[in-house]
C-alpha cells in the first residue's frame, strides 16, 4: 500500500480481525456495563456502534461508493441478544472485503486527499484497537497490549488525517497552536514534531529522526511514551505527564484535531 502507509494490507486486515475478535470476547457477558471511555454508553451501545461502522465501510468499499451511506439505508440496531452475532458476522465481512480490495480504488471517505479504499483499510486498525481496549476496560478485564508497530503507524495516520490541514482546516477563528509539540515513541524510535501551519487554523506535522533533536524553548512540549500510549493519548484514553505550563498548548492542539 502507498499513500504514506508503513505496513502492508495483509498486516492491517489481520490486526482488524484479531482486535475485533478480542473486542467480541471482552464484550460477551458485559453488555450492560458502562464504558468509561464513552460516557453515557453501555458496552451494548459500543457493540452496536462498531457494527454500524463495519457495515458502512464494508459497503462503501465493496460497492465502490463515492458518497456516504445515508442513515436511512443502514440496518436498524439489533436487539441486545443478537448484537454480538451481528458484530461477529459484520467484522468477518469487513475483513473479507478489505482483504480482497485494491487499495487504490476510489471511494468516499471523510478525509480530503485520502479518498480510496486504502484509507479505509488503514483507519479500521485504529477503530479496532482503541475500541478493543475500551470494551476490555469496561468489562473489568486486563486491557490488551497494543502492538508497537501498529500503534506507531496509527499515530502517523492520526497526525496525517485527523488534524487540521489546508485541505481540511478547523473553523475560522479557532486559536492557532502558537507553540510546538514533540511526540516521542520510546519503544519504536518514532518522533513527530507538530507546529502551527500556514494558517492559524491548521497544523504542520513533520517526522523527525532521533538525531535531529527536539524543539526547545518555553513554547515546546515534549511527550515521551510508548507508541501505544501516544495513540491512546491522541484519542483521549490516557493522560501523559506534562508540565502544567504546557497544558494550554495541548488544549489548543485538541481543538485542531478530530477523532472520526
Amino acid at each position: 500500500m502507498g499513500d504514506g502507509t508503513r505496513l502492508d494490507q495483509a498486516t492491517y486486515v489481520d490486526a482488524v480481525r484479531r482486535h475485533s475478535a478480542g473486542f467480541a470476547a471482552a464484550a460477551a457477558g458485559h453488555l450492560g456495563a458502562d464504558v468509561p471511555a464513552c460516557p453515557g454508553w453501555r458496552v451494548a451501545d459500543l457493540v452496536a456502534h462498531l457494527s454500524d461502522v463495519h457495515w458502512s465501510w464494508a459497503t462503501i468499499v465493496q460497492e465502490r461508493r463515492r458518497e456516504p451511506v445515508p442513515p436511512a439505508d443502514r440496518p436498524p440496531r439489533a436487539p441486545d441478544d443478537e448484537l454480538l452475532d451481528r458484530f461477529t458476522a459484520g467484522a468477518e465481512r469487513l475483513c473479507r472485503v478489505l482483504g480482497g480490495c485494491d487499495p487504490s480504488t476510489p471511494v468516499w471517505t471523510w478525509a480530503p486527499g485520502h479518498e480510496d479504499a486504502g484509507f479505509v483499510v488503514r483507519h479500521q486498525v485504529q477503530e479496532a484497537m482503541v475500541h478493543h481496549r475500551d470494551v476490555a476496560e469496561a468489562a473489568g478485564l486486563p486491557v490488551p497490549e497494543l502492538e508497537p508497530d501498529l500503534s506507531a503507524d496509527a499515530v502517523d495516520e492520526f497526525l496525517t488525517v485527523s488534524v487540521a490541514t489546508e485541505a481540511d482546516p478547523a473553523d475560522d477563528g479557532t486559536p492557532g497552536l502558537a507553540g510546538r509539540i514533540l511526540l516521542c515513541a520510546n519503544d519504536t524510535g518514532d518522533r513527530w514534531e507538530i507546529r502551527e501551519g500556514p494558517r492559524p487554523e491548521t497544523l504542520r506535522v513533520t517526522r523527525t529522526a532521533p538525531e535531529d533533536g527536539g524543539p526547545t524553548g518555553d513554547d515546546a512540549a515534549v511527550l515521551t511514551a510508548s507508541a501505544a500510549d501516544l495513540l491512546l493519548w491522541l484519542y483521549g484514553r490516557v493522560a501523559l505527564d506534562v508540565p502544567d505550563v504546557h497544558l494550554p498548548l495541548l488544549e489548543r492542539f485538541r481543538t485542531l484535531t478530530w477523532t472520526d
